[in-house]
């Protein structure tokens, strides 16, 4: 058998093998999708039947078990956002940068209070002329075109 022959063979034999491997990931990846119509239908079906059970037009007996946890559960997230909501930040973290308070309205300053001001030099005409900072000012001489 000659080398043309032998490379023959194993080049059609490796394409047989890589559209077996496609159709197979094909096949796997309509199997997933599937799968996720149909957990998702079963999440639509159970939160249809807790609440045809709290309206009271399903009878409660033969869910019993999975309405106590699905409650259970709905408490301790209730729990948890209660909690959230009653810790406030204190100390250092409880102001910006360059020493306000944050505020509800600016969900900016409480996310990053690193940064002290709105950023820019009064950039936008807004009469905030404070400093960006050390780093932003040692960036821009190092980039100014002189």
């Amino acid at each position: 058998m000659s080398i043309i022959d032998e490379l023959t063979r194993q080049a059609g034999r490796i394409a047989g093998d890589v559209q077996t491997s496609i159709r197979r990931a094909r096949v796997e990846g309509e199997r997933r999708l599937l799968q996720r119509q149909h957990r998702a239908a079963l999440e639509e079906l159970g939160e249809r039947a807790y609440a045809l059970v709290k309206s009271g037009e399903l009878p409660e007996a033969p869910l019993a078990a999975e309405v106590a946890a699905v409650e259970a559960k709905l408490g301790e997230i209730e729990a948890k956002a209660a909690e959230i909501d009653r810790t406030e930040p204190e100390g250092p973290a409880a102001e910006a940068a360059d020493g306000e308070p944050t505020s509800p309205e600016d969900p900016s300053r409480a996310a990053f209070p690193m940064v002290g001001g709105t950023g820019g030099q009064d950039a936008g005409g807004d009469g905030d002329d404070r400093s960006p900072g050390p780093g932003w000012e040692a960036a821009d001489r190092f980039f100014r075109k002189d």
